[in-house]
């Protein structure tokens, strides 16, 4: 397959920034069965995160959609929800989720190239990596934390984000004839599947989420409530500006802030991590939220955040299954030269331990397990299973884990 030029080379993008634009452009991909989409969003520079640029390509046409023009956008949604026409994504859990949460997309017919380049054994599938490798596109990543909700968007800007969808369908291409090869195709089809069906999170602000801050859990009762306190006055004033929390303050502020117990703004211009500036513009308010904080007194108990692999509501038996089976996926991957996830993805992971199927039916019906994985899999998985159940009946069985999680 022939190499696409380098960027000089290239014709410059459309900007699509009316609706009449947007028009012409739907007019183009009616007659398309394959398109690569990406996204820019603004996660470092305001408090809730949107989608400020679609980018397409059909052909040899780049697009480049301004969502917070005046444009409405929901003619994509046909596009988006029609199977019979392959969108192409490189890394899209974050785009899938963004568009529906922010216009309420639904999806079908996806492909993820990050997805193949990883069932394919590649150890690194990020998409500088894999163009370099591909076709010897070098890309200049460096606008990749910019501001993507300024406007007008900078040269610079608009060069970077339409190489993120130009190589995309040759690509899809080059990977669909060697997977079908390798027979891994049915891989990447459970996940692009998958990636379908995945629902936004709740994004509401949770207080008790001041635990998840590294370092907090070493702070006494008296310093936790403190840090408390600070996170939600840090919150407030990251809405309030919209600017992300970290605009605010830093997570290492709020640790000094909480540890120190500062009484004066004189003081606070003293904590680490703290500038004059800050000291001036917040002294007022972090001053008052650690009066609050000492009012309430010490935290009469710790919160306990959902563990990030989800084993919160595992019993110590599901949870010492739990790691059995993910000692096996482990050594399973690095036999298949494949990323854990794709093995079998953790939501999987936690419902074998939590049903412990014995047979092969019970196995077959856990929800997300797929049929090539009970194929190639399920014997193994029944094995893991059967020994656990074993021990634990012997009696040989030893379970630390509530120990270890507390």
């Amino acid at each position: 397959m022939p190499r696409e030029p380098a960027l000089p080379d290239l014709p410059p993008p459309t900007l699509v920034a009316d609706q009449d634009g947007f028009e012409g452009l739907l007019e183009d991909l009616a007659g398309q069965k394959e398109i690569a989409f990406d996204t820019e969003a603004d996660s470092f520079f305001n408090y809730r995160e949107k989608v400020c640029l679609i980018q397409v390509t059909v052909e040899d046409r780049d697009y480049l959609i301004d969502p917070l023009s005046d444009i409405d956008v929901s003619g994509l949604g046909k596009v988006f929800a029609d199977p019979k026409r392959t969108k192409v994504f490189h890394d899209g859990e974050y785009d899938v989720l963004i568009l529906k949460r922010d216009f309420g997309f639904e999806f079908a017919g996806l492909f993820d190239t990050r997805i193949a380049a990883a069932a394919l054994g590649q150890a690194s599938p990020g998409l500088a990596s894999v163009l370099s490798n591909r076709f010897g596109v070098e890309l200049d990543k460096s606008m990749q934390r910019s501001n993507w909700s300024r406007r007008p968007l900078s040269p610079q800007q608009i060069s970077y984000a339409r190489l993120d969808t130009r190589y995309l369908l040759p690509l899809m291409h080059e990977q669909r004839k060697e997977l079908a090869s390798a027979e891994r195709d049915m891989i990447v089809e459970g996940e692009c599947r998958r990636l379908e069906a995945l629902k936004p999170s709740d994004r509401t602000f949770q207080p008790d989420d001041f635990i998840r801050i590294k370092g907090a859990r070493l702070l006494t009762p008296t310093q936790m409530q403190r840090l408390r306190e600070l996170f939600i006055y840090r919150d407030k004033q990251a809405e309030s500006r919209d600017l992300p929390p970290f605009k605010i303050l830093s997570n290492k502020a709020l640790l000094s802030l909480a540890a120190n117990g500062a009484r004066t703004e004189k003081a606070l211009a003293e904590v680490d991590g703290i500038s004059p500036k800050q000291a001036k513009r917040l002294g007022s308010g972090i001053l008052k939220a650690l009066k609050r904080a000492a009012d309430k007194g010490p935290l009469p108990k710790i919160p306990r955040p959902p563990a990030k692999d989800g084993t919160n509501h595992l019993g110590d038996e599901g949870i010492e299954l739990h790691e059995r089976l993910k000692n096996w996926r482990k050594r399973r991957a690095e036999k298949e030269g494949l990323d854990s996830s794709l093995v079998l993805n953790r939501h999987v992971l936690l419902r074998l331990a939590e049903k412990r199927p014995r047979e092969g039916k019970k196995l077959e019906s856990i929800d997300g397990l797929l049929s090539w994985q009970v194929d190639l899999f399920g014997d193994e998985i029944l094995r893991v299973v059967t020994d656990f159940e074993s021990d634990l009946k012997s009696g040989q069985l030893k379970l630390n884990h509530r120990r270890r999680r507390k």
